[in-house]
């Protein structure tokens, strides 16, 4: 009977995926990341055949981890660091770890390391290495991200990435020209050094990064301007409407006092009210697209003001819709109200429609996109579950374990 039920749902899934072939794909590529997940569970919580120092030593060598870490998949990377925080004192391990992170722009995986920032392999090593400022000054096609909606907002990204690692490392690393130099004489075993280096002809890391990204600093700005002319004619057009509007409200003028026939009416109070709003709302995205598509843009522009200004522009216009919308169902239910009691009903069920197809669809997008302007979570490092004994450090007591074994 189980197996008549597992050929079915298959069957069923061949037969309703055939027609659209990327949700199979889609589905397929989640099953990979389940059977990958389980297959690091196994090995890491119930390997009976293996000791602990031996699981350690074939995590390091098998690069399961680096690879995770190159694919994104963060709850494997996670899932071993948890378990095995000894990991992390390898002397080649952290380096290897950090630099796929970057490569990857991981955000999640960034985020699970700096909670390890106080181990000294990391904290003395890795951030202050140079090899990181080298990664992420290169642009390459796995800076691309699906989920960073536009080029503003990648290139924002990739503003982000930069100066988290300037923050994490020295604040010298946007201006200054060095490499990281060991010295066993100097009791720290660092020693930084200013040096001119010949492949970058003496160019600092933000020249570099800069000089990288020129193309991706025009498509921005063209992305930026082509986004906010778009939504200055939606809201022109709102503008028109809602002038329009307030000068021929439902039922007309009392002709004798000039005063509208339904003043009194609590439905057309409503519909002033909304009119009013959608007016000023429309009027306020107006101003705010015309900012943004009137100067040139630089670097620090599309870091700061200028994704504040589209989140503002589009806040605008997403009100000055809704209110249009709330002001146009009480015109129509002033008209109807006589003859349809039910009018109210009806009107509240079709307002209800476009406000769920927005939270359905673009919701979430503009929740990310507002988060990754106030709040990245790039600048926030995940909270380690803290264990008794050993929370200072995120350790538990399988940290001596290889010792023991």
């Amino acid at each position: 009977m189980a197996q008549a039920h597992t050929w079915f749902k298959r069957s069923l899934w061949n037969h309703a995926t055939k027609p659209v072939p990327f949700i199979k794909r889609i589905g397929e590529s989640k099953l990979r990341h389940k059977c990958s997940l389980a297959f690091a569970e196994e090995l890491v919580l119930k390997n009976q055949n293996m000791k602990p120092s031996e699981i350690v030593k074939f995590l390091l060598t098998s690069g399961i981890i680096l690879d995770s870490a190159y694919r994104g998949t963060h709850e494997i990377v996670k899932l071993c660091l948890d378990h095995f925080p000894e990991l992390m004192w390898d002397n080649n391990f952290p380096k290897e770890l950090m630099r796929e992170v970057v490569n990857g722009r991981q955000v999640e995986l960034f985020r699970l390391v700096n909670t390890y920032n106080r181990i000294p392999k990391l904290s003395e090593d890795i951030f202050t290495n140079c090899e990181l400022m080298e990664a992420i000054v290169e642009w390459s096609p796995r800076c691309v991200s699906a989920d960073v909606p536009g080029a503003a907002f990648l290139l924002q990204n990739e503003l982000q990435w930069f100066k988290a690692l300037e923050d994490r490392s020295d604040p010298s690393f946007k201006t200054l020209k060095f490499k990281v130099l060991k010295n066993r004489g100097d009791p720290s075993f660092r020693n930084l050094k200013l040096v001119e280096t010949k492949e970058r002809g003496g160019k600092t890391y933000w020249e570099i990064f800069v000089e990288q990204r020129q193309d991706l600093l025009k498509e921005a700005g063209e992305w930026m301007k082509n986004t906010s002319s778009s939504c200055s004619l939606i809201a022109t057009l709102i503008i028109t409407v809602a002038i329009t509007a307030a000068f021929t409200v439902p039922g007309g003028y009392d002709n004798s006092t000039g005063i509208p026939i339904f003043l009194k009416s609590d439905s057309f109070m409503i519909f002033a009210f909304a009119d009013a709003l959608a007016l000023f709302s429309s009027v306020t995205a107006t101003v705010i697209f015309l900012a943004i598509v009137i100067p040139c843009y630089t670097f620090e522009d599309i870091l700061h003001s200028l994704p504040r200004k589209m989140i503002m522009g589009i806040t605008s216009l997403n009100l000055s819709l809704a209110f249009t919308l709330v002001a146009f169902s009480s015109a129509l239910t002033i008209i109807l109200s006589e003859k349809f009691k039910w009018i109210y009903i009806l009107m509240t069920m079709l307002a209800a429609i476009p406000v769920w197809f927005f939270l359905y669809v673009q919701f979430p997008l503009y929740v990310e996109m507002v988060e990754s302007i106030y709040r990245p979570r790039l600048y926030h490092p995940l909270k380690p579950k803290k264990k008794r004994g050993w929370d200072f450090f995120n350790f538990s007591s399988k940290f001596f374990r290889t010792k023991a074994s």
